[in-house]
């Protein structure tokens, strides 16, 4: 968590609830206010289409869900087009939509080799929702979000992005895009915790996943975290200034650390391709299981991961690389190292250091 976005949330931790006409509920709606155009600033949106969730995962299923009951509601069978690629915060959303709603259908974009959409063909027909990731968030591969984005427009189909990984680390501009609605979570750019953000264009909206008090355009009602609100907005006008220098020198860090790795560690496999997030290498040791992998790597206090951090602790074969035609017994020695503002020229040093050791150590461990 950035400094800034600390101080800040200290600073209006005693913030009220913004519903109320009072004078204590007013500065806590003005403070809420000025959270609002500050990310509306950085994402190139209006401060109305600016929806603080307690999440990432909850903003992706309040877009998706929200779609789809909007076309159960008017009496339509909804049809989603989505990827094989996307995080589970909307894999598992469009699969329990599937299960609970009859006649759903689901058609999916397909992935290359490299991790990558390129036919969008799925796309030529109009849908209830198109629901396709920005960037991945274990091989960090850059989708083609533009293309996605017009051809959604001609055919009248909302369209949602999962932004998480983008948002802070490379420009987006909302308004331009050309998205319905779009995904991002505070702790990605250095804000708190338990903060998400749903950007939601005036039309079409997505129908309530929740009632309540009707806060928010109704699409997100309850009391905000105001403080939660004012300093993501913080992070993120502190990240978004950093863009630049930010990814030039993330890009120069993982391409040492790449090479480093397949100068030292033989049967090597990289999954990470161009375009990618300019901090995301994911690689594959054959040969070795991650949890040996990850345990090892921790013991020497780096932190590495194999796919999601959101799979409740649980470490699976990689739904990704499974979409990539990668086997199971190679995926399953794969690990994701993620650089960051925090990381240094000295963590990579470190890290190469160790590097062969650890996954000599796991190889003869060996496969469970």
């Amino acid at each position: 968590m950035r400094r800034s976005a600390i101080d800040a949330w200290v600073e209006h931790a005693d913030v009220l609830n913004p519903g109320g006409t009072y004078a204590s509920g007013r500065r806590a709606q003005s403070v809420l206010a000025q959270a609002r155009e500050i990310v509306a600033e950085a994402l190139g949106c209006e401060p109305i289409e600016v929806i603080f969730t307690g999440s990432g995962t909850e903003a992706d299923n309040l877009a998706v869900r929200g779609f789809v009951n909007a076309a159960v509601a008017k009496g339509e069978t909804p049809q989603v087009v989505t990827t094989p690629i996307e995080h589970p915060a909307v894999r598992e959303t469009v699969q329990a939509l599937s299960r609970s709603i009859g006649g759903l259908v689901v058609d999916y974009l397909p992935v290359s080799s490299s991790g990558h959409v390129g036919d969008l063909s799925a796309l030529n027909a109009p849908a209830t929702v198109a629901a396709v990731m920005w960037a991945n968030n274990e091989t960090g591969a850059i989708q083609p979000i533009e293309d996605v984005a017009a051809q959604c427009q001609t055919t009248g189909t909302p369209l949602h992005v999962d932004a998480v990984q983008v948002v802070g680390h490379l420009p987006v501009d909302f308004s331009t895009l050309g998205a319905t609605t779009l995904a991002a979570s505070a702790h990605k750019f250095g804000g708190p915790r338990g903060v998400g953000l749903l950007l939601t264009k005036r039309s079409p909206v997505p129908a309530p996943v929740l009632t309540g008090g009707g806060q928010q355009r109704g699409i997100r009602p309850g009391t905000q975290d105001v403080a939660g609100a004012i300093a993501t907005a913080v992070a993120l006008k502190e990240a978004v200034g950093e863009i630049d220098e930010e990814k030039q020198r993330l890009t120069e860090l993982t391409a040492r650390l790449k090479q480093g790795l397949e100068g030292s560690v033989d049967k090597l496999e990289i999954y990470t391709h161009s375009p990618h997030l300019p901090g995301h290498l994911f690689v594959s040791f054959p040969g070795a299981e991650a949890d040996s992998l990850i345990m090892l790597f921790d013991s020497l206090g780096i932190e590495v991961a194999a796919g999601s951090a959101c799979s409740s602790g649980v470490n699976r074969a990689s739904h990704v690389l499974e979409a990539m035609g990668v086997e199971e017994k190679t995926s399953r020695g794969a690990i994701r190292f993620t650089l960051g503002r925090t990381t240094t020229d000295e963590d990579v040093d470190y890290l190469l250091a160790q590097a062969p050791g650890v996954v000599e150590r796991a190889r003869r461990a060996g496969m469970a």
